[in-house]
């Protein structure tokens, strides 16, 4: 059986979110192994992430995040799952390790607007082809959003930021 651990993050400085996942696995993975009196490592690879655009691609992460014990037949309801910042968002419980980010506080004026905003959100499924883009985009670190943002993106990174076309490219001495 497969664990992912998903989270939604806005660095503020440029390597940030990989140093909390280098000094969180190194931590873990040290509980863990003095804890169960073990070795080695617990994950494979690196972690996995994209950048997604502001407006509708952030709260579709957040959907994406919090139903992704739904689909797997975890909990029937996001806020059964035990690890998951639903409570927080939707129902307002106090938490220490959660900031909410600037397009959930955009969903009202009032605390309570936001928290019933947000559970609306969650009451709307996600269709396959949102959900496969968020997987794609984050298997292949690539950037999640408009062609406007992925251009962007490109040229801040000098690097591509969208999926190649599959295949070998056309040379001058193919068929096609």
């Amino acid at each position: 059986m497969t664990n992912h651990v998903h989270l939604l993050l806005t660095p503020m400085i440029v390597d940030s979110a990989s140093l909390l996942m280098k000094h969180l696995g190194q931590r873990y993975v040290q509980y863990i192994n003095r804890t169960y009196k073990r070795t080695g490592t617990l994950w494979e690879g690196r972690f996995r992430s994209c950048l997604a655009q502001d407006e509708l691609y952030v709260l579709n992460c957040y959907r994406y995040i919090e139903l992704n014990p739904v689909r797997a037949m975890m909990v029937e309801k996001p806020w059964d799952y035990r690890w998951s910042s639903c409570m927080a968002n939707g129902f307002g419980k106090v938490s220490q390790i959660i900031t909410p980010h600037r397009q959930y506080l955009n969903m009202g004026n009032s605390p309570e607007q936001k928290m019933h905003n947000y559970r609306l959100l969650l009451a709307q499924a996600l269709d396959e082809k949102t959900i496969d883009a968020i997987r794609l985009a984050t298997n292949s670190n690539h950037a999640l959003g408009d062609a406007r943002f992925t251009t962007e993106v490109e040229t801040m990174l000098k690097r591509r930021a969208t999926p190649g076309k599959p295949g070998r490219p056309k040379g001058r001495y193919s068929d096609g």
